[in-house]
């Protein structure tokens, strides 16, 4: 009987624009705790810096559980995983929101997180199934994640004031669910796609493919944690630095969201530019951008930390299609599935640490804008990553394909 419910799913495909919103969706409810923590926190009687350390298990989850859905994908199929993650994103959503005890909360919020984990490696690998404008589709998909990082304290920020904690998370689980049905619906048997061949030593890796790999996993695990607290801090740190602004936390949410927006652009703007020059030397400009404009913003407040926050973003988010960019260039296609499973478990596992060191620096009695001056210090391992990573001559990149 099981077989005949879930057999409709299996080996399906989708427009782009389906598995697009689904980042977006990702995200944002991922991110929904960054903004609520604080109400939910008064709920429970207990201050920020104690509540956030109960987000934790989700965010770890987030990234660990990365390689096990890629390995239940290749089992059961991508489409009939990503119908499930839609579901289970949305149903972990609306037990958050009904939470009777701080602990239910933290279980909720993990199941959140073991579901989204879903969707990098399995919702990607659906977009890039052709070879059709890859580049383009891709920095299009990021956009829509990032745009899920931008609306989750807006939205959240709008719900808060016209409900509490609960609402901001039941509202989107419910939403996530009736979604799922439409993706579900959406779904089409799979056209089969003309491949480019590629030729013989393609199959191979690219030379000087170890230090590239370490550079990688160098840039990737301080990026991660550099975007993980960026997106996760950010919205409470306006609230508590721009109150000769607004007051309000929807007004504040307004102005993170607007922040993560606009940002979200540099990665069609990066993407386009390491197509034409060396990812290396990109990679360098990221960090010494991440290092100023994230120290700046824990000197400023009020509009001018917004400027420089915004700038600072460009940067965080600007390093994100860089890392992928390189695997393409230096790991043939048989292993990049493997290779970019342990990537989202490091990038977003890493992320997650933030949440207690946070609790941690807070507790210690440092003040928020320390937390920023520790980023700045991170974002010095990207530069070394940069350093590291080899050059490459273009003869040397496998992501070229040969048409036979």
């Amino acid at each position: 009987m099981i077989l005949s419910v879930i057999e409709p799913f299996r080996a399906k495909s989708v427009s782009d624009i389906y598995i697009n919103l689904s980042h977006f969706l990702d995200h944002f409810i991922m991110l929904i705790f960054a903004k609520a923590a604080y109400d939910a926190g008064q709920f429970f009687n207990l201050n920020y810096d104690e509540i956030i350390v109960y987000g934790a298990a989700g965010f770890i989850l987030f990234g660990g559980m990365a390689p096990f859905a890629t390995l239940l994908a290749e089992k059961f199929s991508r489409s009939l995983l990503m119908v499930i993650f839609h579901f289970g994103i949305g149903l972990s959503a609306v037990l958050a929101g009904i939470s009777q005890n701080v602990w239910h909360l933290a279980g909720a919020i993990a199941l959140i997180g073991t579901f989204a984990a879903i969707y990098h490696p399995v919702g990607i690998a659906m977009l890039i199934k052709t070879n059709q404008r890859i580049g383009f589709r891709l920095g299009i998909n990021g956009v829509f994640g990032n745009m899920g990082v931008a609306a989750a304290p807006l939205i959240t920020g709008f719900l808060l004031t016209f409900g509490d904690w609960r609402h901001c998370f039941i509202i989107p689980g419910l939403f996530c669910i009736g979604y799922g049905f439409a993706f579900a619906k959406a779904l089409k048997d799979e056209v089969n796609n003309p491949v480019k061949a590629y030729s013989k030593g393609q199959e191979n890796f690219a030379p000087n493919w170890q230090r590239a790999l370490i550079a990688l996993t160098l840039s990737t695990a301080s990026g991660g944690f550099i975007f993980g607290a960026m997106t996760f801090i950010v919205p409470r740190y306006f609230e508590i630095s721009m109150t000769n602004l607004s007051t309000s936390i929807a007004v504040t949410g307004l102005l993170a969201s607007v922040v993560y927006a606009i940002a979200s652009f540099s990665q069609i703007a990066i993407g386009w530019i390491i197509d034409r020059y060396s990812p290396k030397n990109v990679l360098i400009a990221m960090a010494f951008g991440q290092i100023i404009f994230i120290y700046l913003a824990s000197k400023y407040n009020d509009l001018a930390l917004f400027i420089v926050m915004l700038f600072a973003m460009c940067f965080v988010f600007g390093q994100i299609p860089i890392g992928d960019t390189i695997l393409s260039r230096y790991v043939p296609d048989s292993w990049r599935g493997r290779v970019l499973s342990v990537k989202f478990l490091l990038n977003l596992s890493i992320g997650a640490s933030i949440l207690p060191v946070c609790g941690f620096i807070l507790q210690a009695g440092h003040e928020m804008a320390s937390l920023f001056i520790l980023l700045s210090s991170v974002a010095v391992f990207v530069g070394l990553a940069a350093i590291i990573l080899p050059k490459q001559d273009k003869a040397q990149r496998i992501d070229q394909p040969v048409v036979k």
